[in-house]
């Protein structure tokens, strides 16, 4: 059997006996942002596996992939369960602010709330480049990391009961919405993962089923790799690169260890 707490930490950098903490959570988010990419190349390559305990450990953990929401919460929730964490995994409703319109596959990013000493944090390592870092507390205190600023609103929206907002270093002056959520349907069992999956893999409307995409945060900055292009931001400086397939192939590799067949 794998062990995920152990390939999780050796993934991430972090000391193998060191006690995991509330306040070392800080350091597990931004590590795992900054190491483990969000990126879809399964999907395309539709080479999509059922997801389980196992399958989750052996992509992200054995074979050093990244993964969607649904993938990166589901395997942060094993690790922070197998280091004695209460922690529950619910479904949110993305929204797109260039649209100005909430995503049309409904349901399907995965977060996970995490309880500690009676109150209540969001812990989201599945949501791009717009990563809080840090465990972001459902009272709507402003939560300040490398990455901008961030909070949870208590909001009645249509789509659940709460509200996550962002003010991304160097993009956003203004809050933007991010998803919304319902903290009260949490995720029932894998099998409910899978009907995401499925969703995310073929629906007509999923953003994740047309073209390649691979991010990643960096300590100044964010990497991310599309098919026709590779962005660098550095201090809130883009740097642009028009690629092609082969150049797609080395730059997956070199920067974020994928391997594109």
């Amino acid at each position: 059997m794998i062990d995920i707490d152990l390939l999780f930490r050796k993934r991430i950098g972090f000391p193998e006996n060191e006690k995991v903490t509330f306040e070392s959570l800080d350091f597990v988010l931004e590590k795992t942002a900054k190491t483990i990419p969000f990126e879809n190349l399964c999907v395309i390559n539709k080479n999509v596996m059922e997801i389980t305990q196992e399958n989750l450990a052996e992509k992200i953990l054995v074979r050093n992939e990244g993964g969607l929401c649904y993938e990166l919460n589901t395997i942060l929730y094993f690790f922070l369960i197998e280091n004695g964490f209460e922690v529950t995994p619910v479904r949110g409703v993305t929204y797109n602010p260039t649209n100005q319109s909430w995503s049309e596959t409904e349901a399907t990013h995965v977060i996970n709330i995490l309880t500690y000493e009676e109150r209540k944090y969001v812990v989201d390592t599945g949501f791009g480049g717009n990563l809080p870092l840090r465990p972001v507390p459902l009272n709507g205190d402003v939560v300040t990391s490398s990455n901008g600023d961030f909070r949870i609103r208590k909001m009645e929206s249509g789509y659940g009961d709460y509200l996550f907002e962002m003010k991304l270093l160097h993009k956003n002056t203004d809050w933007v919405k991010g998803y919304a959520f319902d903290s009260t349907q949490p995720v029932k069992d894998e099998s409910e993962l899978n009907d995401i999956q499925k969703i995310i893999v073929e629906s007509p409307v999923s953003p994740f089923n047309k073209s390649s995409l691979v991010t990643v945060l960096t300590d100044n900055g964010s990497k991310t790799l599309t098919e026709t292009s590779f962005t660098h931001w550095i201090e809130g400086q883009e740097f642009n690169e028009g690629i092609d397939r082969s150049r797609f192939k080395e730059l997956a590799k070199q920067f974020f260890g994928m391997k594109w067949s």
